[in-house]
């Protein structure tokens, strides 16, 4: 797996915390990193990025953004208002394969849902996820509803003949609702994958040493962690 997609079911659920995460993890196991944003949205020129967030957190890696524009609005959007070019899915595939050459890992991180368009042609994240053959994770939230837009996600997956290791939840309430506790269980039924991870609420206000020293314990064996969905249930 050299190539591994992030995405989510919307945005401001956990997408960077949770690619700084996975990308810490792999540090910590002496792979060296990229981290690919095809197309950064709402963020300034002079702004720190998602990319740029992700090295914050998680230490030595390679970042890369194809395209920014300032409003926070979907890629395909943001790039009409603006007036700058769409990133098309095969200059995504290209970057991700040229980084792949130089890293054990690269992390492409999506933009809002799998299916935001990055262009006029309605061009998504899973058509560049198709052309790299690379699976795509899937960053969810913890309460109601996540259920719905969980499922909805990984079908969209399956149709597209894409292969998906796993959900993650970007953000887990310090107080979790009843939702959210029944949710741990009944998302890998639903969504038809097993659950690979939690991260914390808040976990990137955590100093940089910390976070890295605490994200393998937010994720499962098959990224690298030490984190046990039984335990955690239980």
């Amino acid at each position: 797996m050299s190539v591994l997609v992030v995405s989510g079911t919307g945005t401001e659920i956990g997408k960077t915390v949770t690619t700084a995460a996975v990308a810490a993890t792999a540090l910590a196991r002496g792979r060296s990193v990229a981290v690919l944003k095809p197309a950064q949205t709402g963020v300034g020129a002079d702004e720190r990025g998602d990319a740029a967030e992700v090295a914050r957190l998680a230490g030595q890696v390679t970042t890369l953004e194809l395209a920014r524009y300032p409003e926070p609005l979907a890629p395909d959007t943001a790039a009409r208002r603006s007036g700058l070019p769409t990133v098309r899915p095969h200059q995504v595939a290209e970057a991700a394969e040229k980084l792949a050459t130089e890293h054990d890992l690269v992390l492409v991180e999506g933009a809002g849902g799998l299916l935001v368009r990055f262009d006029e042609e309605g061009s998504t994240l899973a058509d560049a996820a198709r052309l790299l053959a690379a699976p795509v994770l899937v960053v969810a939230h913890p309460g109601l509803g996540t259920l719905n837009m969980a499922t909805l996600t990984t079908e969209a997956l399956t149709a597209r003949g894409l292969d998906c290791p796993g959900l993650v939840i970007g953000s887990w309430p310090a107080d979790a609702d009843l939702a959210s506790r029944c949710n741990v269980t009944d998302l890998p039924a639903s969504a038809g994958v097993p659950l690979l991870g939690v991260l914390p609420e808040r976990a990137a206000a955590l100093g940089p040493a910390d976070f890295r020293a605490a994200a393998p314990g937010w994720l499962a064996p098959q990224l690298d962690g030490t984190w046990n969905p039984a335990a955690f249930t239980a």
